[in-house]
């Protein structure tokens, strides 16, 4: 085959790296953006929180869209209204106009997340589908600390608009790239599973608004505690429902393959605890050491520097490598890289940080190549796009929960507002880390990724 066959997989990276850097790339841009729009804080945090929230909430639901509707067709129409959308945010006139726009971007990211792996899946076979799955992985971890290495240095020599100036021609490339590379998928089963997907859509929007006014309005505020109530009340009827349709939208026999938890739980930490606490020691290092923009990005470009050296070095052999060690020693490691940079308490210059950042730059690198290919391997062909979505959603779900908490946990511009943000990652990293391990150890199928490349083209 020719170089031509790596096409498919180019695109699926662009359209990748431009969903997931946007969510984080307005986070060192905030304080810019409040200042260009007036803005107050709570209306800042929902500059990052609206995109975050749509991308978690809505993934589960779209992956089951792209299975039944054609994935090709949804990533399309996906990729438009996010280049509608960027273009929005980057004229948008005042703040409601931008935040708004920004949710828009965040659905948009979400039927382009969860249709962008299958798609990977449907145009390679073999050992070339090892290695999409793993070039894809790599990419997808990296694009969440490039976003603020990106914001910063966009923020600091040209204007927060730029920062999403920055993506109208990225999203364009990425469209003409996924109209001519992509081939057309089949349309699924059309009994679609609204219900569900409404429900699980209402569970996840109101578990991350719990999480997000916990932080922001206190936890015991009657609007986060709605919000939790809402959440339980929606996912205990969605658990009822899947168990009892004809076609659900979430097959519960997934959820019965203990690899498959694991894969979820390790998702879900090491996002966490790698790119949770970027925003608070984004903050510290401006506002504390009164660091500009750009300087606190080049500083934080520590653990992306470190991700791509180890995802260049051994990201393929990742695949061959059992999944405790992969998914679950990465997130420990990234739990690890947490408490190393409570050396901060100590000594309080970003150099502290460093050993931190590398650390969760390995333990990242370590996880992001290897989750695509995990998560879809136990999964029939027809269901891919759904699982490959739930381990997505796991993901983002961690990132919306870390910021969350680390911004209710960090008080004050001093080196020991640090402490707790960085003990309760550090925490759930090892924590989640463990107990992936655990679920790994006890799965029925062997705790390994090798099943992806060998299984049918589909």
């Amino acid at each position: 085959m020719s170089a031509r066959r790596w096409l498919p997989l180019i695109a699926a990276c662009i359209g990748t790296f431009l969903l997931l850097t946007y969510a984080t790339i307005t986070t060192i841009a905030v304080p810019a953006i409040a200042v260009g729009l007036d803005g107050s804080t709570g209306a800042m945090s929902w500059v990052v929180d609206a995109y975050t929230l749509a991308l978690a909430a809505l993934l589960v639901g779209m992956g089951a869209l792209g299975d039944a509707w054609g994935r090709k067709r949804l990533y399309i129409c996906g990729l438009v209204v996010f280049l509608v959308a960027t273009a929005v945010c980057a004229i948008a006139p005042d703040v409601t106009v931008l935040v708004v726009a920004r949710g828009a971007q965040g659905i948009a990211g979400a039927a382009m997340f969860a249709t962008l792996l299958p798609l990977l899946g449907d145009a390679y076979s073999g050992r070339d589908r090892h290695v999409a799955f793993a070039a894809w992985g790599a990419v997808a971890g990296l694009a969440a600390g490039i976003g603020n290495v990106a914001g910063g240095l966009l923020t600091q020599f040209f204007d927060w608009r730029a920062v999403f100036y920055f993506g109208i021609p990225v999203a364009a490339v990425a469209l003409a790239m996924a109209v001519f590379c992509f081939a057309d998928s089949e349309r699924g089963d059309d009994n679609i599973d609204w219900a569900g997907i409404v429900l699980f859509t209402l569970a996840a929007v109101a578990a991350v608004l719990g999480v997000t006014w916990g932080g922001d309005i206190g936890w015991a505020s009657s609007s986060t505690v709605l919000a939790f109530l809402i959440a339980i009340g929606a996912l205990t009827a969605f658990v009822s429902w899947q168990r009892r349709g004809s076609s659900p939208m979430l097959d519960p026999a997934l959820f019965r393959s203990l690899k498959f938890d694991g894969v979820l739980v390790a998702a879900f930490g090491y996002y966490l605890a790698a790119y949770g606490p970027l925003v608070v020691l984004s903050l510290w290092l401006q506002n504390g050491l009164e660091l500009s923009a750009s300087a606190a990005a080049l500083v934080l470009s520590i653990q992306p520097l470190a991700f791509v050296f180890v995802s260049a070095l051994c990201g393929s052999r990742l695949q061959r490598v059992d999944l405790r060690l992969s998914l679950g020693f990465g997130t420990v490691l990234c739990g690890i890289g947490c408490v190393a940079m409570l050396c901060v308490l100590a000594e309080p210059v970003w150099p502290a940080l460093i050993a931190g950042l590398i650390l969760t730059g390995v333990g990242s690198a370590m996880v992001s190549p290897v989750l695509p290919g995990a998560a879809m391997s136990d999964a029939p062909a027809e269901r891919a796009g759904t699982a490959s979505a739930t381990a997505n959603s796991s993901r983002q779900f961690g990132l919306a929960v870390g910021i969350a908490l680390c911004g209710s946990l960090f008080a004050g511009p001093d080196e020991f507002a640090l402490l707790w943000p960085l003990v309760f990652c550090a925490g759930v990293g090892m924590l989640t880390g463990l107990v992936s391990i655990l679920l790994f150890s006890r799965s029925s199928t062997p705790a390994t990724v090798q099943p992806i490349a060998e299984r049918a083209h589909t």
